[in-house]
């Protein structure tokens, strides 16, 4: 196994069993691709299907003639498996980066058909208010996916806490991180669970769909990275399907809806404590950036 990109495939036997249990089958496009709307079931896979964007966007879709079913993941591992096998329309959880990771380590070709929104990834500690403050030698935890693992290892760099070899890549990850040159040792968790052990640590790298379980605010962030920068396109958060249904007009409306609802922008940003930047990244634009990141993905499985 590389050891730079993490194989998410290696969690598909567990989702497996989660799909079987699935109710039906994944509602199918229209021979040309442009599907009625009126009655269609569309299955969209989500990580906490209970943030505000989700309930008003199921809504808004139905007003739409569209019924919207949210399928709830526990974590990032499993929407990626679910879809490819047919079991959801669509899925929503990812940026571009992880989407790269999943499809090279797999061979799928899933991909994005609308952009959501860009969040910052940020440092949290229920132990201390400024990042200098943590002292010499204590604990950081960082997620253990390769693609957020590498985001989490940069803002730990720009924070002061690590120096990474050769300046830190999006592909850099734990063995990356200069011992020596840093301030801190750096622990790797299943996103999931890094919440509940942030009492045991020093602070830790909390993806945004796991601050609130922290008992946190957006706002008690110590450290962040910036997701306005250009180069953090990579990073901006997308609708995904499968390649075959790319330009299926059902879906496309679910993005359509999603981006300029009122009610699903309102719930977005009172679910990420208005820290998400919402986008319209134009299709061609996220595609450029996926086929980008998977060549620079299998060149950096190549060099291992």
């Amino acid at each position: 196994m590389s050891r730079r990109i993490t194989s998410v495939i290696a969690a598909a036997a567990a989702a497996t069993a989660l799909v079987a249990a699935l109710a039906g089958c994944a509602s199918k496009p229209a021979a040309d691709g442009t599907s009625d709307t009126a009655d269609k079931v569309v299955k969209v896979g989500v990580v906490d299907k209970s943030t505000a964007q989700w309930p008003a966007f199921v809504e808004a879709a139905k007003k739409e003639g569209i019924t919207v079913e949210l399928v709830d993941f526990a974590s990032y591992e499993q929407p990626n498996p679910a879809l490819a096998e047919g079991e959801l329309d669509l899925n929503q959880f990812q940026h571009i980066v992880y989407l790269a990771d999943y499809n090279v380590s797999s061979g799928k070709d899933l991909v994005p058909i609308g952009a959501t929104a860009i969040y910052p990834l940020a440092l949290y500690s229920s132990k201390y208010d400024d990042v200098k403050d943590i002292k010499k030698g204590e604990t950081v935890a960082v997620p253990d996916d390769a693609s957020n693992q590498a985001r989490a290892l940069l803002v730990l760099q720009s924070a002061g806490l690590i120096e990474l070899k050769s300046g830190g890549t999006t592909f850099s990850d734990l063995a990356d991180v200069d011992k020596d040159k840093s301030k801190v040792e750096v622990k790797a968790l299943e996103a999931a669970l890094i919440p509940q052990s942030l009492p045991d640590v020093a602070a830790a790298i909390i993806n945004n769909d796991f601050v609130e379980q922290a008992g946190l605010k957006f706002s008690d962030a110590i450290a962040q990275d910036d997701p306005t920068d250009p180069n953090a396109l990579p990073y901006v958060n997308i609708f995904a399907a499968r390649a075959e249904d790319k330009d299926n007009a059902t879906y496309l409306k679910l993005v359509d809806i999603f981006q300029n609802d009122p009610g699903v922008q309102k719930g977005l940003q009172e679910a990420s404590g208005d820290t998400a930047v919402a986008l319209k990244t134009p299709v061609a634009d996220l595609e450029d950036a996926l086929k980008k990141v998977e060549k620079d993905t299998e060149s950096a499985k190549e060099s291992d």
